[in-house]
């Protein structure tokens, strides 16, 4: 226990302290510029978190470098849009039936008609308030069970299980992610098949370049992400744009101003749907690749479902606005879980998190990482070795500061951002465009890094028109130079086995629920379309 709180007190000192003992105010600043541009994206229509995450991130590291010192300011401006953008998308939801964000779908059902009512201010307070607690209560749970978790993993896995668990994840990603798991298992594989392309462990130069250098050391990381991401979505929105040019404008709608108390009696009225709303949502978050339109889905119908009055749901009453927003909200520090127990990826939000990771400093996410070492002198670090738990417990601080935040700033910031669902597409998407061209042009420098985000932009682009889930293939992108680290490994350490996988119950035990995973969800996609 003493051991524990050692790592903890030193993480929390490694984001308000420099190593020379002075205060750091600068990952403090970051956090709240973080979670202020968070919550004006979340209110302006077409983006969303991982949007301006992908963004943030190549001008984040262009600004601060790849050392160490830069890992905690660029971590804790991601985990504060992350946190923001959530709670922003309720304020056009709420004010003019528009949801900023897709989450926030559910929260026009009651957010607009007490809006309607002259209750909107009402109602974004219940939306921030809502939404902070099932943040919160999210964040919890991932401060206990990722190390519980991550320290299971370590001491019973090993390669062989690791791997097949890699495997596991990738498959209940494509079963989950979209209307159809063969398409997703497909697009997952192409991913995998892409992120090949360069450099290879066996040592043997690179493979797949086609004769160009350039690929010599793999696809530039960050515009191939960058591309299926954002560039695809701007693509679609242009489309959209030019569809609807001679379509006229819906007038602004002037609401009127009622009632915009908030006290501690709706407070004790709303609590219980609050938690068990949270409840709902971080169980949802904790499952790689489901994402928070069913948390709220699930959340506003338990509501409905436990309420006295359920048929004045969607006639604009405060719990409709709770269940959404704390079960959306929740999602968030959820799907940390397995990145920080696993280094798996949840969504997409996690996935521009491990982007930053992999290319700033030397942190590595996974079950590694909580292995609460025994404390030796070490000249040049104090009296601690493993520090990468302690960027661990530094990152926990950084949600706790988000939080805090959130709590404080957050309601008052998107009180006052309605006139961002006003922003015109035909200024947003040209400047998105271009500040993604420059982001990764500085980035991963010269033209080839432009000519990857073009070509992942086509391919996103593809896939959103086929209505195929884009997150398997970036998934999978990501995560094939582990699984195949982890395969070369295990082959190694067994003598050449070939049907090593096969040699460990549990890992027989992952590749079989991958399989059922797969078949289960393909038959009931099959029934769904008949």
């Amino acid at each position: 226990m003493e051991l524990a709180l050692e790592y903890i007190a030193r993480g929390v000192l490694e984001v308000f302290f420099t190593a020379d003992g002075q205060f750091d105010w600068l990952p403090i600043a970051m956090v709240f510029g973080g979670l202020l541009l968070g919550i004006a994206i979340g209110a302006t229509p077409g983006l969303n978190g991982p949007f301006a995450m992908a963004l943030s991130l190549p001008v984040l590291i262009s600004v601060f470098g790849h050392s160490d010192e830069a890992l905690l300011p660029i971590l804790g401006f991601l985990i504060g849009i992350m946190k923001g953008a959530t709670i922003g998308g309720a304020v056009p939801a709420i004010l003019f039936n528009t949801p900023g964000t897709p989450d926030a779908f559910l929260t026009t059902l009651d957010g607009y008609p007490m809006a309607k009512k002259g209750l909107g201010i009402k109602a974004l307070k219940v939306a921030h308030f809502s939404s902070a607690s099932g943040d919160t209560f999210s964040d919890m749970v991932l401060f206990i069970s990722a190390p519980v978790l991550a320290v299971m993993i370590e001491r019973v896995l090993d390669l062989p299980e690791k791997s097949a668990l890699i495997i596991l994840s990738l498959s209940f990603m494509a079963a989950v992610a979209g209307k159809s798991p063969t398409k997703g298992m497909i697009v997952g594989l192409l991913g995998m098949l892409l992120a090949l392309i360069g450099s290879t462990l066996s040592g043997n130069g690179p493979r797949m370049t086609f004769g160009i250098a350039a690929l010599g050391n793999g696809l530039p990381l960050t515009s191939a992400i960058l591309g299926v991401l954002v560039l695809s979505e701007v693509l679609v929105g242009l489309e959209e744009m030019t569809r609807a040019r001679r379509k006229k404008i819906a007038t602004l709608v002037r609401l009127p101003r009622g009632d915009t108390h908030f006290g501690l009696r709706d407070i004790r009225q709303l609590l219980p749907t609050i938690f068990r709303s949270a409840a709902i949502g971080t169980a949802v978050g904790a499952l790689p690749g489901i994402g928070t339109t069913l948390a709220a889905t699930l959340g506003y119908d338990a509501a409905r479902r436990v309420s006295k009055h359920p048929e004045k749901f969607g006639t604009g009453i405060p719990e409709g606005v709770a269940a959404t927003e704390a079960a959306n909200s929740s999602v968030s520090g959820a799907n940390l879980i397995p990145v920080m127990s696993l280094g798996i990826p949840g969504n997409f939000a996690a996935v521009f998190l491990i982007l930053a990771v992999e290319s700033v400093g030397d942190f590595t996410l996974g079950p590694s990482v909580f292995r609460f070492d025994e404390i030796k002198e070490i000249e040049g670090f104090g009296t601690i070795i493993n520090k990468d738990l302690v960027v661990a417990f530094s990152i926990f601080t950084l949600m706790v500061l988000a939080n805090l935040f959130n709590w404080t700033a957050g309601g008052w910031f998107m009180r006052t951002l309605g006139v961002l669902s006003r922003v015109p597409k035909s200024i947003m998407l040209p400047s998105v465009l271009l500040i993604t061209l420059t982001a990764v042009y500085a980035q991963d420098g010269g033209f080839i890094a432009i000519w990857v985000v073009i070509i992942f932009g086509a391919i996103g682009f593809v896939l959103r028109k086929l209505e195929v889930s884009i997150l398997p293939f970036v998934i999978g992108f990501l995560l094939a130079p582990r699984l195949e680290e982890l395969i070369r490994g295990g082959y190694s350490a067994s003598g050449g086995d070939p049907f090593f996988l096969l040699k460990s119950p549990i890992a027989l035990l992952f590749l079989g629920l991958s399989i059922f995973i797969l078949v289960f969800a393909g038959r009931r996609a099959a029934a769904i379309r008949a």
